[in-house]
């Protein structure tokens, strides 16, 4: 038996644009990483750095489970339970 794919597509392109733009900055914090490695900066700089990468991507990634979350039970389709559980599901991946 085949497993039914439930998934959601975020429609709020202000929410698209947010988390882009965090998706962005995150991709420039960790190029400088980089840098900071192949400089030989310090541990505490480099970690420092690396904290706010991780925290970046986590927010962009909550945020897109939240708006997706309420997209969801906005809009009131049929599989809003089985999209709410998958979504569910990809917010304790992150916990």
């Amino acid at each position: 038996m085949a497993t039914k794919n439930i998934s959601h597509v975020l429609g709020d392109e202000d929410q698209i644009a947010a988390i882009s733009k965090r998706i962005k900055r995150a991709q420039g914090q960790l190029g400088a990483v980089a840098r900071m490695l192949e400089e030989g900066r310090n541990c505490d700089e480099i970690v420092t750095q690396m904290s706010a990468v991780a925290k970046a991507v986590n927010t962009a990634a909550f945020t897109l489970i939240s708006a997706s979350l309420k997209e969801c039970l906005v809009d009131g389709k049929s599989n809003t339970d089985e999209v709410t559980a998958q979504l569910q599901k990809l917010f304790l991946s992150l916990a």
